[in-house]
């Protein structure tokens, strides 16, 4: 196939109208800065888990998977839950769950830290948030860590895929305009992260019973940020910076580059 071959139905950026472009600049800009929030999330949620500093392929294998080492509450603390607590507070209560989350200590010292810090939204009145009120609520979540339970992977898995289904069909139809050679590298790129949200959902439950395949689940994750960068970048380019090719601005059909509404 000649690679300066171009389909009839085709129009690069700079053929659309500047209205059209400015409404694609605005859509990427507000996705994009969505996407970096989203990747600090998820660094925050499910970094330190296995309570060293980084995302790491063990986080992931606790996250999902649970470990013999941790507790759901411990694993809570090191992670999302960090920075809700001050520091000193936050050592007591990870020094209080190695020695064993014994009920005296509980009630001298760490119900105070408790109702003070984590009650607001711990107080059972969310069926979506642990219940931390009284001793036997704490005591069911520092009971060895068994991973995410099934009830919430599949309440997850949904919004996940839907969501970033929206999200990577708007930003591969903006790419769909830029001017990429080979045709078959730009497919690809458009393709990945769809097939990267697949593995990624899929893999939650795999690592589940098998813990290597976590590797399968940060290679997703970082092949659709790859790829929504490169189709970002690309596309805030050509849109606006790029010089276009006369064989694509001056084929037969072609408007005129930046011709007005």
């Amino acid at each position: 196939m000649n690679d300066k071959a171009i389909h009839r139905l085709y129009r690069h950026f700079q053929e659309l109208p500047i209205s059209m472009r400015t409404l694609f600049t605005g859509t990427l800009l507000v996705v994009g800065l969505g996407y970096v929030f989203a990747i600090l999330y998820v660094f925050a949620a499910h970094s330190a888990a296995d309570g060293k500093p980084g995302l790491s392929v063990d986080d992931i294998k606790i996250t999902y998977s649970g470990s013999k080492e941790t507790t759901p509450l411990e694993k809570a603390l090191r992670g999302p839950m960090s920075g809700m607590l001050p520091q000193k507070d936050l050592a007591t209560m990870l020094d209080w769950i190695r020695a064993g989350a014994d009920k005296k200590t509980f009630n001298a010292v760490i119900q105070t830290i408790v109702s003070d810090n984590c009650l607001a939204c711990h107080d059972g009145s969310n069926p979506h948030l642990s219940n931390l009120d009284g001793f036997d609520n704490v005591n069911a979540v520092v009971v060895q860590d068994t991973g995410a339970d099934l009830y919430t992977l599949v309440r997850v898995s949904h919004i996940h895929l839907f969501g970033l289904t929206f999200i990577f069909f708007i930003v591969g139809f903006i790419f769909s305009h830029a001017y990429l050679r080979p045709v078959w590298l730009k497919s690809a790129i458009i393709l990945t992260p769809f097939l990267g949200v697949i593995s990624d959902v899929l893999g939650w439950y795999v690592t589940k019973v098998f813990t290597p395949f976590a590797w399968v689940v940060l290679i997703a994750g970082a092949a659709n940020g790859l790829s929504f960068a490169v189709m970002w970048v690309i596309s805030m380019y050509q849109m606006w910076f790029y010089r276009v090719p006369d064989h694509v601005s001056k084929r037969p059909g072609s408007t005129t580059v930046d011709a007005p509404d």
